[in-house]
């Protein structure tokens, strides 16, 4: 049995002083022992956090006492040691990076499109009025992504308000959307109905869900995921491996950053190449300076960076 446990969720719920809050939930976060990233906003909140079973069902049950994150659902997986090493929460103007902070423009609280449950989705996919659209970044899908997906080229969700237009081909279609958790979908899909796209639908709990309550039915090659994990199984019906080595095109599902800290990149990268790369994705990333040591992982702790707040000096509650 695993020791651990990783929550993966988001709730988009309006708070009052979320700049507060976050010092405070810190705070309470610390004290269950819990290590993770959470990003709280004015908008709600986004996070990932791993602990003991006891831990983080203290914590689910202290969110879900809060009324305004009452409906939060928490996606849970059984994990053989912490997925983070430090916890971070931290205040920002979104709860996932997409440049769309006009809640007259797009309110996930107020307007998105239709949820769909995994089977639903499983259900609708291959009808021919039908596109899959993966909203994530281009390092997460080249890891895996649904068969058939129609995929963007953006190396990051801010990037998607500008590829609007190569998507109006598809506006006599049903749209479906996805992605990791579900989080990047509720402003994907609610800009899409903005834009004049009628039918659109989001899968709701994305692949996390997907994988857990449909097997993850013709999602190919792995999931990437914001933690040391970096990527995770999710099709126990008919995997198959679509990401190739960036350095020798042999096939892998092994993601990893660039051992160069400048550089950072997230890539593909075979063991073999790895070791031989020394993590990195380049010979110029494999001579720089600042090269970390590769563990063979390609995982890195990140050191934060101070955040300046945005009005006076908070104060953590005592």
């Amino acid at each position: 049995m695993k020791k651990y446990q990783t929550l993966l969720y988001y709730c988009y719920s309006t708070i009052a002083d979320a700049e507060q809050f976050a010092a405070d939930h810190l705070k309470f976060c610390k004290s269950l022992g819990l290590t993770g990233r959470i990003i709280v906003a004015d908008e709600g909140l986004n996070g990932t956090v791993s602990g003991t079973p006891e831990a983080c069902k203290a914590y689910m049950d202290a969110v879900h006492a809060d009324e305004r994150f009452a409906k939060t659902e928490f996606k849970i997986d059984n994990v053989d040691e912490p997925s983070f090493v430090k916890m971070h929460v931290r205040y920002k103007s979104e709860i996932v990076h997409s440049g769309l902070r006009d809640p007259q423009m797009i309110n996930p609280q107020v307007k998105t499109g239709k949820h769909l449950e995994p089977q639903e989705f499983l259900a609708m996919k291959d009808d021919e009025d039908v596109v899959i659209l993966d909203v994530r970044s281009n390092y997460e899908h080249s890891l895996g992504r649904f068969k058939n997906a129609v995929t963007l080229d953006i190396e990051n969700f801010r990037d998607f308000p500008s590829k609007i237009n190569e998507l109006a081909k598809y506006k006599d279609k049903k749209i479906l959307t996805y992605c990791t958790g579900g989080i990047k979908c509720e402003k994907a899909s609610a800009l899409l109905l903005h834009e004049g796209f009628e039918n659109v639908y989001q899968l709701h709990g994305g692949i996390i869900k997907y994988g857990k309550e449909a097997g993850g039915e013709d999602f190919e090659g792995k999931c990437y995921v914001f933690d040391n994990r970096l990527a995770v199984d999710v099709n126990s019906v008919n995997p198959v491996t679509v990401s190739t080595c960036f350095n020798c095109g042999k096939k892998t599902e092994k993601m990893i950053n660039c051992a160069n800290p400048e550089c950072n990149e997230h890539f593909t990268q075979c063991d073999e190449c790895g070791w031989q790369m020394e993590g990195c994705c380049s010979d110029a990333c494999k001579e720089h300076p600042r090269k970390r040591v590769y563990d063979g992982t390609g995982y890195y702790v990140k050191v934060p960076q101070p955040v300046a707040p945005k009005k006076a000096k908070v104060q953590l509650a005592e």
